[in-house]
């Protein structure tokens, strides 16, 4: 999960660039979570944010990422 600071967002921008799932969008001059169900928790964000402004804590999206990045995978090679 994803939290951004209302009052340590500068409006820089960085974050909705880093972010490989176009999960943070801008609204006026303030960072916002916008797809929620797409973050992956990878952390590039909070990573990124020279102001301290998000937080991310781990969950399960990382974890659902992997899972389902390797079922893909088995998908394109075949079993058996």
């Amino acid at each position: 999960m994803i939290s951004i600071s209302e009052k340590k967002c500068t409006g820089c921008s960085v974050c909705t660039h880093v972010c490989p799932h176009g999960v943070i969008g801008m609204e006026g001059s303030i960072a916002r979570l916008l797809y929620e169900d797409r973050c992956i928790e990878c952390g590039a964000c909070q990573l990124n944010c020279q102001q301290g402004a998000i937080f991310v804590t781990k969950g399960t999206g990382c974890l659902v990422s992997i899972i389902k990045e390797d079922i893909l995978k088995i998908k394109e090679k075949g079993c058996g």
